[in-house]
């Protein structure tokens, strides 16, 4: 059966595009918005758990908790990241578990809070968290685990400001922040032979963000960037006129919400099909939406890429009714990397997994030539038997954590629009994530 991984829905056969509320949280094909994170500190253990020696302290059983925070119309992201979970333990168990021991995966609680989530998953003794998938539901979480030593690694989470979150180094992230793919949106500019182009970005903390990284990564590569326009959900005339006015060869619409409104007026004022670019937020299946052709042409990036058929597989014998693949690769990869994490320790111990994830990612704190990949729980064991740095690259791409916790390269998926201003995938671009 075909997957979806359905940001707003993209492939044939997937959920309507709609955007129901600002509520994205990561980096998928499927993603729900959610709430940007404007706070950088909370409370947490102190120092950097990220770079600090330890001592093994764990009870030997390797617990996986999963932090699922969506319900009513976006619940439908929480069965393939459990599904995903369930197959990488399988996976990593099959291998010979951790230290011979069988890897648990916990109970989630989908219906409670993140913090209440964080809450019993301390109960349970779980040695790291999985989740959230909502951005602003990261802090409540990262206060509760990050006092107990246990790490958090999202799946999902994209706003820029976590980079910078006080979590004492316990928290990470396997999918890209959103700034990472201005230097793809520009690129996409680029190699179409656009000289000049201008950004219509739609007000508040992602837009904003992410027009400044698209006009430095443009002006980088020799483009000429005319003045940016911004504007508010519902009222995109003047701004999407403006843009126009300047007479750019391209028009980069960074938006979420307000996107379906923005592509009509920058159509009203004359600009349409091939000479528009547009973000992740902006992505969706437009269809009669729009006006005929509106789209003709247009590219737009959605971050990620869809699951091997090997995992989606494997998706489909942990749930027979998984409609949606959404952030499936970038939770099966952080199970798998803390448990690579807890080998390379030798020990389960929630501090030794964020000592350790680094090194298992391919990642680098300042030391060290990159190991040669390896793909997979087994193949990276191996690995460790030889040495003491692996490379995992997983199910979503490279991962390589930063002192941020952050990755350090994006994988994009480029889609292409029709006559019927609908998206059909037509590439890949791969970025190193700045910022």
């Amino acid at each position: 059966m075909p997957f979806s991984r359905s940001h707003f829905s993209c492939f044939p056969g997937s959920r309507s595009a709609v955007h129901p509320s600002p509520l994205r949280a990561g980096a998928a094909l499927g993603v729900i918005l959610g709430t940007v994170l404007l706070a950088t500190g909370c409370s947490g253990a102190g120092g950097n758990a990220r770079v600090e020696a330890v001592e093994a302290s764990g009870d030997g059983v390797l617990r996986v908790g999963l932090i699922l925070d969506n319900t009513g119309d976006a619940a439908f992201l929480n069965a393939p990241q459990l599904a995903a979970a369930k197959a990488a333990v399988e996976d990593i168990n099959a291998a010979g578990g951790h230290k011979g021991r069988p890897v648990e995966l916990l109970p989630v609680h989908p219906g409670e809070e993140a913090a209440a989530q964080a809450k019993d998953l301390l109960g349970a003794k779980a040695d790291v968290a999985i989740g959230p998938t909502d951005s602003s539901h990261a802090a409540p979480a990262i206060e509760v685990l990050s006092p107990a030593r246990v790490p958090l690694i999202s799946p999902a989470n994209t706003a820029a400001a976590l980079s910078g979150i006080a979590s004492g180094g316990y928290y990470f992230r396997t999918a890209s922040a959103d700034v990472a793919q201005g230097p793809v949106l520009a690129k996409l500019a680029k190699d179409a032979g656009a000289a000049t182009i201008s950004v219509l970005y739609q007000e508040g903390s992602y837009g904003k963000d992410l027009s400044a990284a698209v006009a430095e990564a443009a002006q980088k590569s020799g483009l000429t960037v005319l003045p940016a326009a911004a504007f508010k959900p519902g009222d995109s005339a003047s701004a999407a006129r403006s843009a126009v006015k300047a007479k750019p060869d391209a028009v980069v619409l960074v938006a979420r919400e307000g996107a379906q409104a923005a592509l009509a007026e920058l159509n009203n004022a004359g600009l349409a099909g091939s000479r528009l670019i547009l973000s992740d937020g902006a992505f969706a299946r437009y269809g009669s939406g729009l006006p005929p052709r509106a789209l003709e042409g247009a590219r737009a990036l959605v971050p990620g890429q869809l699951p091997s058929a090997a995992l989606q597989g494997k998706l489909l014998k942990m749930d027979p009714s998984l409609k949606d693949v959404s952030y499936a690769a970038e939770t099966y990869d952080a199970v798998t990397l803390a448990a690579l994490a807890a080998a390379r320790a030798q020990d389960d111990a929630g501090r030794s997994i964020a000592a350790n994830l680094i090194a298992v990612s391919g990642g680098s704190a300042g030391a060290g030539a990159t190991a040669a990949p390896c793909l997979g729980y087994k193949a990276c064991l191996g690995g460790l038997a030889a040495g003491p740095d692996i490379n995992y690259d997983g199910e979503s791409g490279p991962v390589a954590f930063d002192s941020n916790g952050d990755i350090t390269s994006a994988v994009y998926s480029v889609f292409s629009y029709g006559q019927d201003n609908n998206p059909s995938p037509t590439g890949r671009e791969v970025a190193g994530r700045t910022g």
